[in-house]
């Protein structure tokens, strides 16, 4: 039998939506068949197994996370622009893919855990932008942090809103279009309260 692309990504599809519906733990590939409308063969024989797929899909989603921030540490805007930049690229992306996050963390989880591509990593190592950040603590530029705290304060503030969006609607009683709004007028608050945190004396000036 020939590998038909058009199957083979309706597959992916389907696969993508009850993944991140209900973990790798929460569905088979039974339930995948039938929301890509195919048989569970047809679905080995694409994939071999859910395990298979469950890879392309998981490492599909980090790589489209991780390549929004790479665009933007790898061009030639001031380090503090970056930082800027960022964390617009990181709320517009997860405007329109809220789920990844949650779908991320949960999976990296799991006790038997996924087997991460580090090359995802090392593709916003290589940007340089530790280096660049490092200068900056030496030249008295940017406030000195370490680059897991830093990593920490960035994903904290721009992943968790959207993680958290069922609870934010529960708690303050809006819909989903008032929650939108208040995450762009969030974008803006992280925005200065990171950049005055990490640059405070171009800000004290």
């Amino acid at each position: 039998m020939k590998k038909d692309l058009s199957t083979e990504e309706k597959i992916k599809a389907a696969a993508k939506e009850v993944f991140i519906s209900k973990g790798f733990s929460g569905c088979s590939t039974r339930e995948i068949a039938k929301a890509s409308g195919m048989n569970v063969a047809l679905v080995n024989y694409y994939f071999r197994s859910k395990s298979e797929l469950f890879k392309l899909v998981f490492h599909g989603a980090m790589e489209d996370f991780v390549n929004s921030m790479v665009n933007v540490f790898s061009s030639d805007a001031p380090l503090e622009q970056k930082i800027r930049l960022v964390i617009e690229a990181e709320y517009d992306f997860l405007s329109t893919h809220p789920e990844l996050p949650a779908f991320i963390v949960n999976e990296m989880s799991r006790e038997e855990g996924c087997q991460i591509d580090t090359t995802f990593f090392d593709k916003i190592l290589s940007t340089g932008i530790f280096d660049e950040c490092t200068k900056a603590f030496e030249e008295g530029r940017m406030r000195k942090i370490d680059m897991a705290n830093l990593t920490l304060l960035i994903m904290s503030n721009c992943d968790f809103p959207f993680m958290s969006k069922n609870l934010m609607k529960a708690v303050h009683k809006i819909s989903d279009e008032e929650l939108n709004e208040r995450l762009i007028a969030h974008k803006e608050i992280v925005i200065e309260m990171l950049i005055t945190y990490l640059f405070p004396q171009k800000t004290n000036k």
